[in-house]
């Protein structure tokens, strides 16, 4: 969720007043691509959008969202309330939507993850108690059943949980009092200590992006450092912070600067929507990967980019433009995920046709020095008012989400709408 950003989405029922009950078969037809047709997951009612989802080494697909409007399985649950969504049989079905975890205040900003050393353990994050309780939740049997503390609390604001997990250690990072910090267990997560990463630089406001814990245990948060109290100016520095002793102590290196990003009020949000962000991601070799969106110019249009590093963060390469869209198009919301030594799959969203935005997606099996062409995720699907024949009107939700199953497919999930505000939805595929 991004800075400042006020109220909640006007619910709109799209359709019949229904939702998904029984497993239901996704759509099976399969694009040129390699990948499925995209298809809406989640309720049928209200809005759905900033979905995150995870894979576990036993086919088991998991997708968490925020849901708006109503909650059908749960008529007294506060909105945003906490959706979970999950699949056995790698995304080709999927088990009736329901809430992860009623709360009496709304719920925002969901994290999920599956440990890489057991590929078993599942870990959900996300904010709630007006945004000053950061909830973590634990499954040990694939989602049937949670375990869940809180991970920090306070009287100011939170925003933007990232999570990441490797054995017993769990890392947290989060805005709080404009500053990044990061709450961090080393016990399964049944306790946390909490500190800010400091930087030398002024930090107006943060804005985490993702974390990753590689092989020897260092953990690593992607984050954009804002420099002026209104979010919406430059610069913007995007940084990658690391610690080596389990969140102790913290040495941060800048990427790149940005420039404030482009207007946006003609979607209803406030500019910095569309501000840079940086993802992270790292390979069982550990090998680091970032990808953010960035731009030279003072409310310009923004490119994707993507650099390694294989010097646990100290180095990186020099940054490669990974679109092919032209110069001028607007880029935003990165999302990255790796698996295997130098196996690291990329997506983003772009406005190249006529304005309206798509999801498209890359690969790399020798850590970005080459890399497959672009696949668009994104189709016109028919009997939705934000999809149209070359793409959606608008993101929906802050982010989206990539994750590798135990077979070696990709599975991304996003948020396609009118608007910032509504109505909206979820849509998800799977391919290579």
């Amino acid at each position: 969720m991004r800075p400042r950003r006020f109220g909640v989405l006007n619910p709109l029922i799209l359709g019949a007043l229904f939702w998904l009950g029984l497993t239901l078969p996704l759509a099976a037809q399969t694009a040129s691509s390699g990948f499925k047709q995209q298809a809406r997951v989640g309720y049928r009612v209200g809005d759905q959008w900033e979905p995150a989802i995870a894979a576990d080494g036993s086919g088991n697909i998991f997708i968490l969202y925020p849901q708006y409007g109503v909650v059908p399985s749960c008529p007294a649950c506060r909105i945003p309330a906490m959706v979970l969504l999950t699949s056995s049989d790698n995304g080709l079905t999927w088990q009736k939507p329901r809430d992860l975890y009623p709360s009496a205040t709304g719920q925002f900003d969901p994290q999920i993850v599956v440990d890489p050393v057991d590929r078993r353990t599942v870990y959900a994050a996300w904010l709630q108690n007006d945004r000053r309780d950061m909830v973590l939740a634990k499954s040990s049997d694939s989602g049937a059943t949670w375990f869940a503390v809180v991970a920090h609390s306070t009287t100011w604001d939170l925003d933007k949980p990232v999570l990441a997990v490797r054995g017993p250690n769990v890392y947290l990072g989060f805005n709080h009092r404009q500053s990044l910090w990061v709450a961090s267990s080393h016990d399964g997560g049944i306790t946390f200590s909490s500190a800010e990463v400091k930087t030398k630089n002024h930090v107006a406001w943060s804005q985490a992006g993702a974390a990753t814990v590689d092989p020897a245990g260092n953990v690593y948060f992607s984050w954009t450092g804002y420099t002026h109290k209104d979010a919406d100016r430059g610069p913007l520095n995007l940084y990658v912070s690391k610690s080596a002793n389990g969140g102790q102590d913290w040495t941060t290196n800048l990427l790149d600067v940005s420039g404030g990003a482009p207007e946006c009020k003609d979607d209803q949000c406030e500019s910095e929507f569309l501000s840079p962000q940086i993802t992270i991601a790292s390979d069982s070799a550990g090998t680091l990967y970032a990808l953010w969106n960035s731009g030279s110019k003072e409310k310009g249009a923004q490119r994707i980019y993507f650099a390694s590093s294989t010097t646990g963060g100290s180095s990186w390469s020099p940054r490669q433009d990974i679109s092919v869209a032209d110069i001028g198009i607007e880029h935003a919301f990165p999302a990255i995920t790796a698996a295997g030594e130098g196996d690291v799959r990329i997506a983003w969203m772009d406005s190249r046709h006529n304005k309206l935005w798509n999801t498209w997606y890359r690969s790399s099996t020798n850590g970005g020095a080459s890399w497959t062409p672009e696949v668009q995720l994104s189709h016109y699907v028919p009997g939705y008012t934000y999809i149209r024949a070359n793409g959606f009107n608008f993101p929906f939700g802050d982010y989206f989400s990539l994750a590798i199953d135990n077979r070696g497919d990709t599975h991304a999930v996003w948020g396609e709408g009118m608007n910032y505000q509504s109505p909206g939805s979820i849509w998800y595929t799977s391919g290579r």
